[in-house]
């Protein structure tokens, strides 16, 4: 009786502790206003950390845990911008479900008892398709985008006035005591103002008055806005802010966007950005007076369909974000960065009430200190060497810095976080191939293949010809973003005396383009591909043609892969051919560029809907015993079953060509495996110093995306219809669903370690923490031991020094009384964390050596 009744007050005290540290938002807020130190929402001051997670770039099934995960990464506030060309895919006829619902994405914010900063923009950039405005809207007569032109302002503000009245029926906007804090206009103008001269200065007054005159109640932003006018309060984006000051100094210092990694684009390098360097950055802002400060992306999700910008930004959108595009946390960054959240929060009441003090410690290290006359005292302490340690003296106490660090002091005595000391787990991700459903075994795989059905596509015209034209025009113009796809066919005659048909040679065909790709096929076989980059889309080329005597037919299908998303006048930026040319005739280079073409705009199958279970069941697809290999303009359509258990799906299409896939008609978005260039890839990446996009680049020589990210929502239990399109060729029976699975998960921490377990400082109790994915627990220990362990993940090694007790008190930890149903098991639980103290440890082992507790665990 005495054990159930100290287990009930146990419970009622976490309770109470989950209702202090872990849900501050979730009153509703009422009043939200502004000075220079921070945002004061009901008469408080609040230090706020964002995450943005983009609606359209995940599915509704996974939003209500994504939020989840921000909120447990001690994230207040989640961030979004509004997809305008989502939701008005034709002039007034709106949409607002599925993936663009809105209001749902808003609703479980607000039930999460957390905050939201809306960015209706309308232009938003973002690595989205034409930036985030519809195509249609390019074609309103006498538009020219984001300047003083009224058309654009007429729709610009139809659509804006549509978001805010949307969110007012629900009550949304904190002065209705709803979640949204903060509204953004525009975005990032004042890169592109001065190339509008008068026009720009003139809109960007414009888009603030418009946006103040809403009435929504609570403040707005402009961000990378340096002439945003009061009250429109101008924020800061980059990898770093803590130098920023707003406009004004009646404004807080906000970062709208602080990007934890980057984004990829089809043939180019995997870039990554070290935990310790955004810590670092991290800790600098909110150092320097920062309030509210916003990741960008901390869930990067996927571009499904043909949303992706760029142009040639990958279907992927992970961002190397705090959380995957999968929906997994990130180890070690998102529990980095959860350590920090919480240090920085432990530092509130000091940084939101005091004024800070500079102290300099040395050429390259400094403090600021915020303290008043009560005692309340918080301390921040950088080393801003990006090569060397340095130990300071401050207020006596002599500190270790690492190069490129901020340690973070709640009581400007104990420190309780470095930015470059890591003690987050680390874990290892893999991709699990997984079998299809029973078909043809796969000789020497044990895989199972699939059914297969296909349709060819005819190589140039299909059905009747749109139009005929001497000469080329502007893809973009012509297909208006209705497809990717636009034919162009002619007709050339050979004289059958031409030398390189008696010589067996071949002509060479030389193609200019505006972008984005091409496939150039003559007499219906594939001759040549070719593309632009990520960064420049015209390209030339040059390859060899087979002709023959007489007639030939050539047909050239250009592609588009995601429109300009940013940039001045960037709505003018065209693509297409401009030259195609034979060289190698008797009387010297053909030039076919003025010559007859005829055109056709997309392909066949998208015509007949392919893509679509019901539409498709119409077409008469071919049956085949094996699918073939290596056919360019090949649509194939098989029945799957769902992938059993609840773990991420993706789609593997490492041996296909490029193309587009779906899932029961939902658009999984455009594959390519196109491999990034061989070199300027690292190792190791060095956090110390400042980051850019190209300083820590994995994957060289490989595949940018082989994964496509399939939601699990989108799944039947079977009878799932995958349908591809392939352009060029390639190898359908590899391709496989495979699972993203935890394989490892493991943690180091040493005993001089600062850290802390709950949202108060705890001095002198270095931790290691675990935590398993959703929906698994921790089901055995394949190593623990404390001592001198060596080694790292997946390789530990028991030292000289080594408690054998290990493993048993990790299994089955129970230490002190605060915490102590967190502390029970760490067997069969989603996550425990076990303290280095004398009470867990036979800390008087191999005295005067510093000991450190190493684990490797398995989730099940």
């Amino acid at each position: 009786m005495a054990s159930s009744v100290c287990t009930l007050l146990l419970l009622l005290f976490f309770c109470c502790f989950v209702c202090l540290y872990i849900l501050p938002f979730a009153d509703a807020a009422n009043n939200v206003t502004y000075d220079s130190r921070s945002l004061i929402i009901d008469g408080q001051r609040k230090l706020l950390i964002s995450a943005a997670i983009h609606y359209p770039r995940s599915v509704p099934a996974m939003w209500p845990g994504l939020v989840k995960t921000a909120k447990e990464g001690g994230v207040d506030v989640i961030e979004t911008y509004v997809f305008w060309n989502g939701h008005e895919p034709s002039p007034g006829n709106y949409y607002f479900g599925g993936r663009y619902d809105l209001p749902k994405f808003v609703k479980i914010v607000q039930d999460a008892g957390m905050l939201m900063i809306l960015r209706i923009g309308p232009f938003v950039a973002a690595e989205w398709n034409f930036g985030g405005i519809p195509v249609w809207l390019h074609y309103v007569p006498g538009t020219v985008f984001r300047t003083d032109n009224e058309p654009f302002k007429h729709y610009m503000q139809n659509f804006t006035t549509l978001i805010v009245n949307m969110m007012k029926k629900d009550k949304f906007f904190a002065s209705q005591g709803g979640p949204i804090i903060l509204a953004q206009v525009e975005n990032e103008y004042g890169f592109y103002e001065a190339a509008y001269g008068d026009g720009g200065k003139s809109y960007t007054q414009w888009a603030a008055k418009m946006a103040l005159a809403q009435n929504t109640g609570v403040p707005w932003i402009m961000c990378q806005q340096w002439d945003a006018p009061d009250p429109v309060i101008n924020t800061c984006n980059s990898f770093y802010c803590d130098d920023f000051k707003p406009r004004y100094p009646t404004m807080p210092k906000i970062w709208t966007e602080n990007w934890p990694g980057w984004f990829k684009t089809f043939g180019g390098r995997d870039p990554h950005r070290p935990p310790e360097d955004v810590a670092y950055s991290v800790a600098r802002f909110f150092q320097k007076g920062g309030s509210v400060h916003n990741y960008y992306m901390y869930h990067g999700g996927t571009n499904f369909g043909r949303t992706a910008g760029g142009p040639f930004i990958t279907t992927s959108y992970d961002y190397d974000a705090p959380i995957d595009e999968y929906g997994l946390p990130r180890f070690p960054k998102w529990g980095h960065l959860k350590d920090l959240h919480r240090a920085i929060k432990l530092c509130e009441s000091a940084l939101l009430h005091n004024n800070p003090t500079l102290v300099h410690l040395g050429p390259k290290q400094e403090a600021d200190v915020y303290e008043d006359q009560s005692g309340t005292c918080a301390a921040f302490i950088a080393n801003l060497d990006n090569k060397d340690e340095k130990t300071v003296q401050f207020r006596n106490v002599s500190y270790t810095l690492p190069a490129w660090s901020v340690s973070i002091l709640p009581d400007c005595k104990n420190v309780v976080f470095n930015t470059a000391k890591v003690g987050s787990q680390t874990s290892t991700i893999k991709m699990i191939p997984e079998l299809f459903q029973p078909s043809i075994v796969q000789p020497n795989t044990g895989l199972k293949a699939l059914d297969w059905e296909i349709f060819v596509e005819k190589a140039g015209i299909w059905g009747e010809a749109d139009f005929t034209k001497n000469g080329f025009v502007d893809h973009i113009n012509t297909t208006k973003d209705t497809t990717d796809y636009l034919w162009h066919t002619t007709r050339l005659y050979v004289d059958e005396n031409e030398e390189f048909l008696k010589q067996g040679n071949k002509p060479t065909l030389l193609i200019e383009s505006k972008g984005h790709a091409l496939h150039a096929f003559v007499n219906g076989i594939l001759q040549a591909s070719a593309s632009g980059n990520g960064t420049v889309s015209p390209f030339k080329f040059k390859s060899p043609v087979s002709l023959k005597a007489g007639k030939n037919d050539i047909a050239i299908l250009c592609m588009t892969v995601g429109l300009q998303n940013a940039g001045s006048f960037y709505e003018w930026v065209g693509a297409g051919l401009t030259s195609v040319k034979l060289k190698g005739f008797k009387n010297g280079t053909m030039d076919l560029s003025d010559t007859t073409w005829t055109y056709k705009i997309g392909l066949e199958g998208e015509h007949l809907r392919l893509y679509d279970a019901d539409a498709s069941k119409n077409v008469s697809w071919t049956t085949v015993s094996e699918p073939p290999k290596n056919q360019p303009l090949t649509w194939y359509k098989a029945v799957v079953d769902a992938p059993p258990g609840d773990e991420p799906v993706a789609l593997d299409m490492v041996h296909m060509g490029k193309g587009l896939a779906w899932l029961n008609g939902e658009q999984i978005g455009r594959y390519w495996p196109r491999k990034a260039p061989t070199n300027k890839c690292v190792k190791m990446c060095d956090y110390r110093g400042k980051f850019n996009p190209d300083k820590c680049n994995k994957g060289c020589g490989e595949p940018t995306q082989r994964w496509y990210h399939v939601p699990r929502s989108w799944f039947k239990p079977s009878g799932n219809v995958l349908v591809m399109f392939e352009e060029k060729g390639g190898d359908p029976t590899q391709i496989s669903f495979s699972i993203r699975k935890l394989s490892a998960l493991c943690a180091h921490v040493a005993e001089d370690h600062p850290s802390f377990v709950t949202n108060s400082l705890q001095k002198n109790k270095a931790s290691l923490e675990l935590k398993c994915p959703m929906n698994t627990h921790i089901s055995s220990f394949k190593f623990a031991s404390y001592g001198t362990p060596t080694g790292t993940c997946q390789s530990y090694s028991v030292g000289d020094c080594h408690d054998p007790d290990s493993t048993s008190i990790v299994e089955k930890s129970y230490r002190g009384f605060f915490i102590s149903l967190y502390l029970q098991l760490c067997l069969n639980k989603n996550k425990c964390i076990v303290e280095l103290t004398k009470e867990n440890f036979k800390m008087e082992l191999c005295p005067g050596i510093m000991k450190k507790l190493a684990v490797e665990a398995t989730c099940g």
